[in-house]
């Protein structure tokens, strides 16, 4: 079974739209070493119990995660 199988997809859009405006500039991205150059294309979903944020850097294209801490929920 590969891991897209056990995802819950979340509605990213259902957040309050300053809270994703956050999660949308507020990045790192692995490729490209930097923070906060911003994703597009979200996709929220659940995933062994920790919430995830997943989109496209805006610099690179490579995709980039956010994991939600219990802090941020």
């Amino acid at each position: 079974m590969s891991t897209d199988d056990q995802r819950t997809v979340r509605d990213f859009f259902a957040r309050d739209e300053e809270e994703q405006q956050a999660f949308l500039d507020q990045t790192w991205c692995d490729n490209c070493q930097a923070a906060d150059l911003g994703m597009h294309t979200p996709l929220e979903y659940l995933l062994d119990g920790t919430i995830f944020v997943e989109g496209t850097c805006n610099k690179c294209g490579q995709q980039v995660f956010t994991e939600l801490t219990e802090d941020e929920l």
